[in-house]
């Protein structure tokens, strides 16, 4: 299957990065390529750093990204990790970064992923071919209360408990294989009245188990600071969120980095030493536009927020 990811927000994030021609970017979920393309064709002399752990995505955006050469520089490995890959370019500051947050088209729309909750596939869902652990690790592995925990903590499932309890006892039969199956289990569990909606009912459980299998909300908050902090003054830092988990964490980080003090609010006194690290540009995250919504009912989630390094 080609790889094709159709960016979203993607002139907002070019304006919100203001690009410097000679200046060091990074794409920490580099995908398609999509915003790549259009940071490098406002490069002159300056370099791109691409990075991405699913190594599909990577080959299509070296593909697409052939015609900027050396301007480019890729890197196959968790986002997460960035910090560490920057070390070992020698990189110690950068103009702007960039992070898409979530699962790309090609990795919902490709049954064999098996992220998809509308088409049959295996229990997958893995971003990274190259990890050992997958969906059906947690479907047919996890326990009863972590399973149902994980459902309702990174889905907000109000039927976790339930769809749960279904799965252990429906596994202990036969083990959960594909994602029909697992659709079907998690569809019974709604009353009659509601099962007219199909598989649309099984987004959140869909996306609580995709979650958990590729920890993406682990090291977010950690990361996002790190990477403010590695901006040159002036920087800017642009993320998109998919979801109201991911979106609330970045939140919490750029609120962090512009804080004057955190100490204790009745702490007559500030001891603990920290300053002002960030200007946030966006008060209200930036959504995409109804044009936009039109060509693509995905971006219907997206959020994206733009914070610049003092």
């Amino acid at each position: 299957m080609q790889f094709v990811h159709k960016s979203v927000l993607a002139s907002e994030c070019i304006e919100g990065l203001d690009i410097k021609p000679n200046g060091v970017y990074v794409d920490a979920t580099l995908g398609g390529a999509g915003h790549s393309v259009l940071i490098a064709q406002r490069l002159e002399g300056g370099r791109l750093i691409g990075i991405d752990k699913d190594a599909d995505a990577l080959a299509a955006a070296k593909e697409r990204l052939a015609p900027f050469g050396d301007k480019i520089t890729y890197i196959h490995n968790d986002f997460k990790n960035l910090i560490a890959e920057l070390d070992g370019l020698g990189v110690e500051k950068i103009d702007g970064i960039l992070f898409d947050l979530g699962v790309s088209s090609y990795q919902l729309d490709n049954a064999e992923r098996g992220m998809s909750y509308m088409a049959d596939g295996p229990l997958d869902m893995r971003m990274d071919k190259e990890q050992s652990f997958t969906a059906a690790d947690v479907v047919n592995g996890y326990g009863e209360e972590h399973l149902a925990d994980v459902i309702y903590e990174y889905g907000e499932e109000r039927l976790s408990r339930k769809i749960a309890s279904r799965i252990v006892r429906r596994r202990a039969q036969k083990p959960y294989e594909s994602t029909s199956e697992l659709a079907e289990t998690i569809i019974s569990c709604y009353p009659p009245q509601e099962r007219h909606k199909g598989r649309s009912l099984c987004k959140r459980t869909f996306q609580a188990i995709r979650i958990e299998v590729n920890s993406e909300l682990e090291g977010l908050y950690e990361v996002v600071i790190a990477a403010a902090r590695r901006l040159k003054a002036g920087g800017r830092i642009c993320v998109i969120t998919f979801h109201s988990l991911e979106d609330r964490i970045v939140k919490r980080a750029f609120n962090y980095l512009k804080a004057d003090c955190v100490c204790p609010p009745r702490q007559p006194i500030c001891t603990c030493g920290k300053k002002r690290e960030i200007n946030i540009i966006t008060k209200k995250p930036i959504t995409a536009s109804a044009e936009e919504l039109e060509e693509n009912s995905r971006a219907a989630s997206a959020k994206l927020r733009i914070a610049e390094k003092l």
